[in-house]
C-alpha cells in the first residue's frame, strides 16, 4: 500500500486508487484516515488521503489563495481518478465539503458510504445514499471491509 498525503503528486502510482473522502473539520476530526491506511496495508493499492501534514485553517478560501487552490484541485483530480471512494461522516462533525462532493460523486458508482448515529444530517445522507443505490454503513469497520472487497475485485480485473 502506498498512501499518498495532499498535496503531494499521485500520478506515478501504480494500483488501484482509493480516495478517503469524510469528515476533517479543518482538522478537529479524529484522525480516521490513518486507521483505515493501515487496515488495508497489506493491499497493493494507492490510498489517496486528503488530510495534510500541515494544514491552516485561517487560510482564506479563495481562488486567490494559491495554498487553498491546490488542495481544492487536489481532492477532485484523486476524487475524479480513483477506483473506489471511502466516505466517512463521522459523528459529532459537520463535514459541509464532504457533502458537497457526496453530491458531485455519488452516482459515480464508485462511492461507499459510512453515516453514523450522530452525524448531523445524517437523514439526507441516508436519502441520497438510498434514491442513488450508494452502498451505506453504520461503522467505520464495516466500510472499510465493504472497500476491501471492492479494491480486490477491481486488482481481479
Amino acid at each position: 500500500m502506498i498512501e499518498v498525503l495532499a498535496p503531494r503528486p499521485f500520478a506515478g502510482a501504480t494500483g488501484p486508487r482509493l480516495f478517503l473522502a469524510g469528515s476533517i473539520d479543518n482538522g478537529q476530526a479524529e484522525m480516521w484516515q490513518a486507521s483505515v491506511a493501515q487496515a488495508l496495508a497489506d493491499l497493493d493499492v494507492v490510498v489517496l488521503n486528503p488530510r495534510r501534514a500541515r494544514w491552516e485553517p485561517d487560510w482564506a478560501q479563495s481562488l486567490d489563495n494559491p495554498s487553498f487552490v491546490e488542495q481544492v484541485e487536489w481532492e477532485l483530480r484523486g476524487l475524479e481518478e480513483a477506483d473506489v471512494i471511502l466516505m466517512y461522516f463521522a459523528a459529532g462533525s459537520k463535514a459541509p465539503i464532504s457533502l458537497l462532493e457526496l453530491g458531485l460523486f455519488g452516482r459515480s458508482g464508485k462511492m461507499h458510504v459510512v453515516c453514523p448515529e450522530g452525524f448531523w444530517r445524517k437523514g439526507n445522507v441516508d436519502v441520497v445514499c438510498e434514491r442513488y443505490a450508494i452502498p451505506r454503513y453504520a461503522t467505520l469497520p464495516e466500510g472499510v471491509r465493504a472497500v476491501r472487497g471492492a479494491l480486490l475485485r477491481t486488482m481481479a480485473g
